[in-house]
């Protein structure tokens, strides 16, 4: 479970992502492994995210609801989230796997 006082974006991503009726959902923070962190930082993140909405849905559509939902946290618009590697998945497709992030061009532990 993701605090909203110790994780505050985080915890908005997460509820930004309800409308999409997810049945499971992972979020990492992956900010440290990345140029500029300091304790605390919440920029960049490693999404898991398992619905039944992107069924029979390609995945650039996958794509595009999860970053209308999380419009308002993007840098572009005004949040503090950088970077968002998303893993998105019908119900049917998902097998709990473990999908590495791709390295950032930054800086990568």
């Amino acid at each position: 479970m993701i605090e909203q006082a110790t994780a505050p974006v985080a915890f908005a991503l997460n509820e930004a992502l309800k409308g999409l009726s997810p049945s499971y959902v992972d979020i990492v923070n992956e900010s440290m492994s990345h140029a500029g962190y300091f304790d605390g930082k919440e920029s960049h993140f490693k999404l898991t995210i398992v619905s039944a909405d992107f069924t029979n849905k390609r995945l650039v559509a996958r794509h595009q609801m999860i970053y209308q939902a999380a419009a308002p946290l993007l840098t572009a618009q005004g949040g503090s989230i950088h970077a968002l590697a998303i893993h998105a998945f019908s119900p049917d497709e998902w097998q709990h796997q473990d999908i590495p992030s791709p390295n950032c061009t930054g800086k990568n532990v």
